[in-house]
């Protein structure tokens, strides 16, 4: 028997606008809080930990996380879970070693770390290879979304006219949501990035929590939770619950963990949010706090997605058209069991994970094209050093430029072979290129040039490789190894080279030294401004739990009650309350 979905119908579409509007909001309330590149690339280190957590943890959520994840979970079962909470020993480990250093190192943008620990040229190098990547990213990431969002919105297959150019649903849904993208982000700068991120995670996981229940109560047939999860127990395929394919092979599980273990620790997004906090305890707090929430968060939709298994058993034959079916298993559950509203706000829930991503790429990429490119080079040209106001125009500009460029590869995309294939390739060759970071932040007694030597034999290794068509099948495995073992080897190998008292080290003795002193806040003088996000992000939630409870009043179905909407609204709005009961008196907070 088919499945009957919902499909997205007014209301729906009313709740993603709102979605919209808020964040534009968000935008222009947060600028008025970016008066000078500190607030605007740090948020003058006034963010409380909890939300900087919380901000961190769903940025590394988007589409591809609900869409090819999902898909991946579909079709290999419980053993997922190894890899896709992998995060939280990450993060663990950051508690306990770089939380501190990183905020010990003091730097004002997170590529100026390489100017502290190597060199100026190194900085300019990292620069300069990153714009391309993040750009690509940026719009590989809004290419993913729009599939999404023109498939769930019905309008993938129709064209649109604007100012006389003839477009599709596909690029009219890059269009609009890469305005969006572009504007809330330019306004607001970090804040804009933080208060976003904020309301982004409070959408994820009150979804991912209404699909986790009505998902089991569905494989239930109205017996409850624990009769949900007897049936899976039951009725997945042999081996579904065990660890096969893929996951089974060591070399793909260990370069996947190095892979997130770089990318969770010295990640440039992850280092600017460690900035953003009052001190170095903060900071513990907050990686301690994404540890908890990448252990719980992908538990909570994988194992619906593993239910999926047996509700769509041939997916395929749903799906005909998408050239991985699985990848619309997470998809299919919200339309087949959410109420009209609660539709809405999953697919707002798949807008705001993309765009919290792209969000931090913009935010760091353009806090270095600032900081670390365009200062510097100014005072060296013109003797003095730019004015804030110039930074900060500089500043919103080349944010607004990356945007733009980001949407035009989005729109290209699909020309050079679809999202997947062109990046398959392309991003695996970048793979290690944090290992430089990783090391220095560990040891450093090596010379100014030895991180810039390292990433070039990394870089070298890595196109020689794939040029060679060696290791072809497993190319994960083949770049995150080698280009990793031949960045250990240089780095390690120019130890020997290191003299303390050669000038071009001397800023390298002077961060090492750096690392040694805590980064400590006297409570006394505690800044409580920062906790104005907390009655923000609560007066949204209770206007969206609010939004959701007069959703329960549209039209249900036997499987889809519009009674769901109503549960999610007094979540939102109970957790509303909460948020505004901690910051009713900043002055009693601040005691």
């Amino acid at each position: 028997m088919t499945p009957q979905f919902n499909t997205v119908n007014t209301f729906d579409y009313g709740l993603i606008a709102l979605y919209f509007v808020i964040l534009i909001w968000v935008g222009i309330y947060s600028a008025k809080r970016s008066r000078s590149t500190e607030d605007y690339f740090r948020a003058g280190g006034k963010v409380p930990w909890v939300m900087a957590g919380f901000s961190n943890w769903v940025s590394g959520f988007s589409a591809f996380m609900f869409v090819a994840a999902a898909g991946f979970a579909y079709l290999n079962g419980a053993g997922v879970l190894i890899i896709f909470t992998s995060a939280f020993w990450a993060y663990l480990v950051g508690y306990w070693f770089f939380a501190a250093r990183w905020r010990r190192a003091r730097i004002h943008t997170p590529l100026h770390f390489l100017t502290r620990r190597y060199s100026a040229s190194t900085t300019y190098y990292y620069s300069l290879i990153s714009i391309i990547p993040q750009i690509v990213g940026i719009g590989q990431g809004l290419y993913i979304l729009c599939i999404f969002v023109a498939t769930a919105l019905g309008f993938s297959e129709q064209t649109f006219t604007v100012a006389g150019i003839s477009l599709t649903g596909l690029q009219f849904s890059i269009l609009g949501v890469g305005f969006v993208m572009v504007a809330y982000t330019v306004i607001g700068g970090l804040w804009a990035a933080v208060l976003s991120d904020a309301v982004q995670s409070v959408i994820i996981i009150t979804m991912t929590l209404v699909m986790f229940v009505v998902s089991f109560q569905y494989l239930g047939e109205g017996n409850g939770l624990i009769a949900g999860f007897d049936r899976l127990m039951r009725e997945v395929p042999p081996g579904y619950l065990g660890v096969t394919g893929e996951l089974a092979n060591p070399w793909f599980v260990g370069a996947y963990f190095l892979n997130i273990f770089l990318g969770y620790n010295v990640g440039w997004q992850l280092v600017q949010r460690y900035h953003s906090v009052p001190d170095e305890r903060d900071a513990k707090k907050m990686a301690l706090l994404c540890a908890v929430l990448s252990m719980v968060g992908p538990t909570l939709w994988i194992l619906p997605v593993m239910g999926a298994r047996i509700i769509f058993p041939d997916i395929n034959a749903l799906w005909p058209s998408l050239a991985v079916p699985a990848e619309a298993s997470y998809v299919s559950l919200a339309l087949l069991l959410l109420p009209h509203g609660m539709i809405g706000f999953i697919v707002s829930a798949i807008l705001s994970a993309t765009l919290g991503q792209a969000n931090d790429a913009f935010n760091w990429l353009s806090a270095t094209l600032t900081r670390d490119i365009y200062a510097p080079m100014m005072k060296r040209w013109r003797k003095r050093e730019p004015t804030d106001r110039n930074q900060l125009f500089f500043a919103r500009m080349s944010m607004l430029v990356i945007g733009v460029l980001g949407t035009l590869v989005a729109l290209y995309i699909p020309m050079l072979g679809g999202a997947f294939s062109f990046a398959l390739e392309f991003y695996s060759l970048t793979a290690a290129f944090m290992m430089p970071v990783f090391l220095g932040m560990i040891y450093t007694r090596t010379p100014w040039w030895s991180g810039l030597a390292s990433c070039l034999a990394a870089v070298a290794v890595g196109l020689a490789l794939t040029f060679l068509g060696l290791w072809s099948e497993t190319p994960l495995v083949r770049n995150m190894f080698s280009e990793s073992l031949a960045a250990s080897l240089v780095f390690f190998g120019s130890a020997f080279f290191y003299r303390k008292d050669d000038p071009h080290n001397a800023e390298i003795e002077a961060f090492a030294e750096d690392l040694k002193k805590p980064v400590i806040v006297d409570r006394k003088e505690f800044d409580p401004s920062g906790l104005h996000v907390y009655r923000l992000l609560g007066q949204i939630s209770i206007l969206l739990g609010l939004v959701l409870i007069g959703c329960a009043f549209l039209p249900g179905s036997l499987i889809a009650p519009a009674s769901i909407n109503a549960v999610a609204g007094v979540l939102l709005g109970l957790l509303g309350a909460l948020l505004m009961f901690v910051s009713r008196d900043k002055k009693e907070i601040a005691l």
